[in-house]
């Protein structure tokens, strides 16, 4: 497994590389899983150390964490024990999506923009109200079922997971509720 383990404006010591590969690959091997790559960010905010990490499985998933605490090391079992509990949460249909897939996640590549929120750069909004786009990047559309769309949004700790569903061919959207519950669009229902 491939490791970038990076601090935002912070350093980042041997010491606590070498600690959280470690810990990192000890967490993933306890739930038989086969990871390709991991990223883990150290940073601060205010008097708390900050650790994003995100692990991408061999599967096309990706299972996200984050941890805070005042000192580095804590950042990061917070973190890490946030991931064991996502991972022992979704065991049982991490391994079953495995046995039932025996090709990765296909995944198509989509634009995404960033537009300009209301405040000065809106004043500035032409007539035709088109919006103001700040940045475009590429991102990628996973083609999934509903129950793995859910479970990867979930992994993620995203609040929405645009994928196209493998069953119908059509986009659909999956999010959090405000009530908690999880909401599905269906693009593919109205043809």
């Amino acid at each position: 497994m491939r490791y970038k383990i990076s601090g935002r404006q912070i350093e980042i010591g041997e010491a606590l590389q070498t600690h959280v590969k470690s810990e990192l690959t000890e967490t993933l091997e306890k739930y038989s899983l086969r990871p390709t790559d991991g990223t883990v960010i150290f940073s601060r905010d205010a008097h708390y150390f900050v650790c994003e990490a995100t692990v991408h499985l061999s599967t096309g998933l990706n299972v996200s964490a984050k941890g805070r605490a005042t000192e580095i090391y804590a950042a990061f079992e917070d973190c890490r024990e946030k991931m064991d509990k996502q991972l022992r949460r979704y065991k049982r249909r991490l391994r079953d999506h495995h046995r039932e897939r025996a090709q990765p996640v296909e995944f198509a590549e989509a634009s995404m923009y960033v537009l300009a929120a209301n405040g000065e750069a809106a004043e500035a909004e032409p007539e035709d109200l088109q919006p103001i786009i700040i940045a475009e990047t590429e991102t990628r559309i996973p083609s999934l079922s509903v129950g793995e769309a859910v479970m990867q949004m979930e992994l993620a700790g995203a609040p929405l997971l645009v994928f196209r569903d493998e069953k119908t061919g059509g986009v659909g959207v999956v999010h959090r509720r405000e009530d908690g519950n999880i909401g599905w669009i269906d693009t593919s229902a109205n043809r």
